[in-house]
């Protein structure tokens, strides 16, 4: 039995190595002949939001699509293309999605206003609910006055004699 659980261990261990490292593996190399050219597209791919995965750039992504995007970048910066003329042909391609920092505009005024809203609801909420669980003092009526002025005069009789 020990003997099936080595080979079970060393399995798992040839198992995730191998997954782990083909995902380390990037098969994809960019030729630049400027520095400043590489440093821009770098840049853009890691700005650049993948349409299909979800919150990955397309540096990041595996998918067809983000490939594409990427060989498209580095063409367009292979040609001279600006960063702004790079992010505004993927944002006219693919909509403001495209990019981590999206304008601001009335069409994205929830993406920019909602975080803080959000965080003042939830602070105006917890507040009034620890104010709703503080205990409220009741005001004592004539008769429980009575009782209470009753129970303490005999608690200072038993103290004094």
């Amino acid at each position: 039995m020990t003997r099936f659980w080595e080979l079970m261990t060393a399995l798992l261990v040839v198992l995730f190595t191998s997954i782990s490292v083909s995902h380390a593996v990037n098969l994809e190399t960019y030729q630049f002949d400027d520095p400043s050219k590489e440093a821009l597209f770098r840049e853009l791919i890691n700005e650049l939001r993948c349409p299909k995965c979800q919150n990955q750039s397309i540096a990041d992504s595996d998918a067809p699509l983000a490939k594409d995007l990427r060989d498209r970048t580095y063409l367009m910066v292979q040609q001279g293309a600006t960063k702004q003329e790079v992010v505004d042909y993927m944002v006219a391609r693919y909509g403001d999605f495209a990019h981590y920092r999206p304008p601001v505009k009335l069409s994205t005024i929830v993406l920019w206003v909602g975080p803080g809203l959000v965080i003042l609801i939830g602070a105006i909420v917890i507040i009034v609910r620890v104010r709703q669980q503080q205990p409220h003092e009741a005001e004592l009526s004539d008769q429980e006055r009575e009782q209470l002025a009753a129970l303490q005069s005999t608690k200072q009789d038993k103290q004094h004699g």
